[in-house]
């Protein structure tokens, strides 16, 4: 299959639900994406609500995702928020995690040495993910400060989970999927038995599950690598899955969901315009965003102020099918406004595109509660 740059753009935006033709409601958006990370900042909104904000608009309440996630149609796995039904593809992996490591069969290939450092950690502290389970079982959901710390060698790491042993503990017993998410208050996560909170599905053979949530992510996605680089929870690229694909003028092997090729080219392409989370899909694998897009965008919140080209948290700007610029955007609850401090237009905007881009903002506003800055 060749596809021009424009056709692979259209097929990204419409994969990601990000035409006019908005999806109906929290589930319908959850069931395409599959994923919505969690991240606290909150300059904006926090970028799980802004996701499902872009797609659904000012009709979307953020006690929808409360709701869902309290009647365990939403299930939180390792940071990011799943429909119940995908955690099926997830249970066989978890149950083989970390692989390799200690006991690790005659024949079988060397395991990395992450792999065998976390099982040789967790072999030498079972006590303690002993205790932690028996206190779960006992006592149900609880968060990480309540929880014993019986280990009896410590976490040793360079970063700030260095003797954070009930933490490090906690998060791999998720990975193995022993222990769940129930729900979190105030932030903070609260703790219980797996089977207390994940669906009674049966898992999926790993290799099954892994075909599946290729297929899965490829839809999501649209067109996409066959292989990418490696990243941790939700990888950018989907195996086998789909057809190949080639794109004008850009280099790479690509692979589309057939799902999307009819109708390419007969302007049934509906756009309009949206306000992107820095971690939407849709420029996430930053890559695949300057591949298919030409967009040059990173993330500054890590960077000092001074190195700044767009802001802290500056929200990408999708206007059809193309990335045009950057808002850098404050929510001021105090003042009741959303501020906003600049418009980086990578082409200067004709008089429709800024008043699409004005819409969105105007559109944010409301729905955060805030007023829009009459500055802008």
């Amino acid at each position: 299959m060749r596809l021009s740059q424009q056709d692979a753009r259209r097929i990204a935006v419409q994969a990601q639900l990000l035409t006019a033709d908005r999806p109906a409601n929290l589930f319908e958006v959850l069931d395409r994406l599959t994923l919505l990370q969690l991240e606290p900042t909150k300059v904006v909104a926090p970028t799980h609500h802004l996701v499902l904000w872009s797609r659904l608009g000012r009709s979307y309440s953020r006690d929808e995702l409360a709701d869902a996630l309290a009647a365990r149609e939403v299930i939180e796995v390792q940071l990011h928020l799943r429909p119940a039904w995908f955690v099926a593809l997830l249970r066989a992996e978890m149950a083989a995690w970390p692989g390799g490591g200690a006991g690790a069969g005659a024949g079988a290939s060397s395991p990395p040495e992450w792999q065998i450092r976390i099982a040789e950690w967790l072999k030498t502290n079972d006590a303690c993910r002993r205790d932690i389970l028996h206190r779960l079982d006992a006592e149900g959901a609880q968060p990480a400060g309540a929880l014993p710390d019986t280990c009896v060698v410590p976490w040793r790491s360079t970063g700030w989970t260095n003797d954070k042993n009930v933490q490090r503990m906690l998060d791999f017993m998720e990975q193995r999927g022993e222990i769940a998410v129930s729900h979190r208050a105030h932030g903070q996560r609260h703790w219980d038995l797996a089977e207390r909170v994940y669906p009674d599905d049966p898992p999926v053979p790993a290799a099954d599950a892994r075909r599946q949530r290729d297929a899965l992510r490829l839809h999501a996605l649209g067109i996409a690598r066959a292989r990418a680089t490696a990243r941790q929870v939700e990888p950018d690229d989907i195996g086998e899955a789909g057809e190949p694909a080639v794109i004008e003028g850009v280099r790479g092997r690509w692979r589309v969901d057939a799902a999307y090729l009819d109708g390419l080219g007969d302007d049934t392409f509906r756009p309009r315009a949206a306000l992107l989370s820095p971690l939407d899909r849709l420029v996430f694998d930053r890559k695949r965003m300057a591949d298919l897009f030409d967009f040059d965008y990173k993330l500054e919140m890590y960077q000092p102020k001074a190195t700044r080209r767009w802001g802290y948290w500056a929200l990408p700007i999708l206007v059809g099918d193309q990335l045009v610029g950057k808002v850098d955007a404050t929510a001021d609850r105090e003042a009741g406004v959303l501020r906003v401090d600049a418009v980086h237009e990578d082409e200067p905007f004709d008089e429709p595109t800024a008043a699409d881009v004005r819409g969105e903002l105007t559109s944010l506003a409301g729905w955060l509660g805030l007023d829009l800055d009459e500055r802008f």
